[in-house]
C-alpha cells in the first residue's frame, strides 16, 4: 500500500452497510473487518473521525404519520446505537476510540466539543460522532460534511453501498456508466441523488472534495487515503 495522501480524513460510514450480509442489525465480522482497516490507516499516520448513518436501524420515514422532529430524534439514537458497536469493535481492536454526541448523553459518551475533537485525533484516536447535528431535517451525510469543516479534515470519504456515481441507477439501467468524477453543479443541475441536496450545497461553499466509493471490501478506506483510484470524487 502506497503511502496516504491525506493527513485527517472524515469517514461516513452508512448505517445499511454495518447490516450487510446480517439477519440482525449487525454484521459483526465485517464490522471487526472495518475497525482492522481503520487500525491500519493510523498506523499509516493517518487521523480518522467518523460519522456513522442509522438506516440499520430506524428511518424518518418509516414513522409513517409520525411528527417529523420525533422521527429524527430517533434517528439521532440510531446514529449512537451504532457508534458504541463500532467503538466496541475499534476496542477490541486495539484502538483508542472516543464517542462524541451533538446532544447531551451523560455517562454513555463526551458531548461534542471541536477542540477536545481534534486534541482527540492529534493523540492517535479515533473520533466517532454521533447523534447527527443534534437538530431535526439534517441527515449524515451533511453531519459528515458539518464535521469534516470543523475539525479541518483533508477530504471526507463517503463509504456507501454502491461502488460510485454513475449516469443512471445501475440496477434499473444496464447502459448505466460509473463516473471517475463529477462536480456539484452536475449533480444539482442534474438532481442526481447521490447524497442530499443540503450537503451537496454546503461542500460547494465551502469548495470541499468528497470520494465517494463502495464499502464491500473494506480495503478500499485504505486505497482512498493512499489516494488510489477508486470510487466517484465529487468537487467543485
Amino acid at each position: 500500500m502506497d503511502k496516504p495522501v491525506y493527513g485527517r480524513v472524515l469517514l461516513k460510514l452508512s448505517g445499511e452497510a454495518l447490516a450487510e450480509g446480517a439477519e440482525g442489525l449487525y454484521n459483526y465480522s465485517f464490522l471487526d473487518k472495518i475497525s482492522e482497516t481503520i487500525k491500519k490507516c493510523l498506523e499509516m499516520k493517518v487521523e480518522i473521525a467518523l460519522v456513522i448513518g442509522g438506516g440499520n436501524i430506524w428511518r424518518g420515514r418509516q414513522g409513517g404519520g409520525m411528527d417529523r422532529v420525533r422521527a429524527d430524534r430517533m434517528g439521532m439514537l440510531a446514529t449512537v446505537m451504532n457508534s458504541i458497536a463500532l467503538q466496541d469493535s475499534l476496542i477490541s481492536a486495539g484502538v483508542d476510540a472516543r464517542i462524541m454526541t451533538a446532544v447531551a448523553i451523560q455517562g454513555v459518551a463526551e458531548t461534542f466539543s471541536r477542540d477536545e475533537a481534534v486534541r482527540n485525533l492529534k493523540k492517535g484516536r479515533v473520533v466517532i460522532f454521533g447523534a447527527g447535528t443534534g437538530h431535526p431535517y439534517f441527515t449524515t451525510d451533511t453531519t459528515a460534511l458539518l464535521r469534516a469543516a470543523e475539525i479541518g479534515a483533508d477530504i471526507s470519504l463517503f463509504a456507501k453501498n454502491i461502488d460510485g456515481v454513475y449516469t443512471a441507477d445501475p440496477k434499473k439501467d444496464p447502459e448505466a456508466k460509473k463516473l471517475d468524477t463529477i462536480t456539484y453543479d452536475e449533480i444539482i443541475r442534474s438532481r442526481l441523488k447521490v447524497i442530499d441536496m443540503t450537503a451537496t450545497a454546503f461542500a460547494m461553499e465551502n469548495k470541499m472534495n468528497i470520494l465517494l466509493f463502495g464499502l464491500a471490501d473494506p480495503d478500499n478506506i485504505l486505497r482512498a487515503v493512499a489516494g488510489e483510484k477508486t470510487g466517484t470524487l465529487l468537487t467543485c
